[in-house]
């Protein structure tokens, strides 16, 4: 898996720990498309490093793209302490929800959660298909108890994993969205890592 080291960013007035790239990689064909929706300009407040909440943020169970044969169990992720990097699961079939940012219950922001595609050891992972999704696709992401919220994917972006927007894809604040992160590009045979990372970005349906 390639990942890059954490870096301390500020997202809209808001400081958080996330990684600068996060998931392991497989090139995306397809070309990119949509325009992920903005964040607002409006500043988050910030009390002892921590942002207030009216409600204890809700942690998601599973995540299911039927376009690509997904179901895959989602796990609560934050920042590898003793790597400073981005901590997405190490079975390849499960993802990582960020736990810092939104959670399942958010009424906004963006809800992020991120995954393999393969690995040397382990084979095909849960978004080995992620860059096949188009606009319409629908994703459900799973709560306690089997509650469900469905989004509609509308963007796809490549980056170079040095200038993925983090402050538009970590966002606390704007339309509440959920963002779907792998990687993809040409992949160098040197460092073994692929050069890109790929952004799906889907919106409550």
């Amino acid at each position: 898996m390639s990942i890059r080291r954490a870096v301390l960013i500020t997202v809209l007035g808001t400081a958080l720990t996330t990684a600068s790239t996060v998931a392991a990689c497989r090139s995306s064909t397809s070309d990119d498309f949509g325009t992920p929706p903005a964040a607002s300009s409006a500043p988050t407040p910030v009390v002892a490093g921590t942002v207030p909440s009216t409600a204890p943020t809700v942690a998601p169970a599973r995540l299911r793209i039927p376009a690509v044969g997904l179901d895959a169990v989602v796990e609560a992720v934050g920042v590898d302490t003793g790597t400073g990097e981005f901590a997405v699961p190490a079975d390849v079939d499960r993802v990582g929800w960020y736990r810092f940012g939104p959670g399942y219950n958010a009424s906004a922001g963006s809800i992020v959660i991120a995954g393999h595609v393969d690995a040397a050891d382990q084979g095909k992972g849960a978004f080995f298909r992620l860059g096949e999704l188009e606009s319409g696709d629908e994703v459900t992401l799973v709560g306690p108890g089997g509650r469900e919220r469905t989004f509609e994917v509308t963007a796809r972006k490549r980056y170079r994993k040095t200038a993925v927007p983090l402050d538009e894809y970590f966002a606390r604040d704007g339309v509440v969205r959920l963002t779907l992160i792998t990687c993809g590009g040409p992949f160098d045979t040197r460092t073994r890592h692929y050069r890109d990372n790929v952004v799906v970005t889907a919106v409550t349906a």
